[in-house]
């Protein structure tokens, strides 16, 4: 017997009236995520990867549709419910990194686990070590390399094994060396606890890796081409 999606979108919309934006950029899509999957998603700028993202996330709202995740409707929580999800169930690698700029590397690191109640300090040094930044645990964001910043966003993201990882373009700021280090330890996340990865990457080595990849484009998803 097929188990059921970890995650399932139907007929998701999202409508934006801005004067400089352009209507319904996402209009009645479709998506399932399996436990132990890997599913990139392509599409030319402006086609609305980071708001599937966004909406996946639940850091914003749908206009119209469902949105399951493990058969709870999201669309139905509340704010305390989404905010429990994000923190104990989400890994979200943003474009941006928005890493705590009080924090240093390890605290940033260290935060989703504190946050969860969870041991830290050995996962941490684990997560330092893979992504060769030990020698920075100490350093705060604002004295360190953007490749630096994306590899702590990237070990912040999967400490404490959430069962979906969503990252935008995890690899856009990092060498092909640290880019193949970065997909070992998001297959090893995935694989090993039957987390689910949706990233929006145009990386051709983190397509290569991808069980599949879909292209956005006129508001819905579609196997590439």
């Amino acid at each position: 017997m097929t188990a059921p999606p970890l995650l399932r979108a139907r007929g998701l919309s999202r409508i934006y009236h801005g004067a400089s934006q352009r209507p319904g950029i996402l209009r009645h899509l479709d998506l399932d995520l399996n436990a132990g999957e890997i599913v990139a998603v392509v599409g030319r700028s402006g086609s609305g990867k980071t708001t599937l993202l966004n909406l996946i996330g639940a850091m914003d709202r749908p206009d119209s549709g469902t949105l399951e995740f493990q058969g709870q409707d999201m669309t139905r929580w509340d704010d305390s419910a989404r905010t429990a999800f994000r923190r104990a169930r989400l890994g979200f690698v943003f474009q941006a990194f928005n890493l705590l700029p009080t924090l240093t590397v390890g605290e940033n690191i260290a935060l989703p686990l504190e946050l969860n109640g969870l041991p830290g300090a050995a996962r941490v040094a684990e997560l330092l070590a893979g992504l060769d930044i030990a020698a920075l645990a100490d350093r705060f964001p604002d004295q360190i390399s953007g490749g630096e910043q994306q590899r702590t966003a990237i070990a912040r993201a999967i400490a404490h094994q959430p069962l979906l990882i969503i990252a935008d373009e995890p690899t856009g700021n990092l060498d092909r060396d640290t880019g193949r280090e970065v997909i070992a330890l998001f297959e090893h996340s995935v694989r090993s606890v039957g987390a689910a990865l949706l990233m929006a990457t145009h990386s051709d080595e983190m397509l290569g890796h991808a069980d599949r990849v879909l292209e956005l484009r006129d508001g819905a998803l579609h196997p590439r081409r």
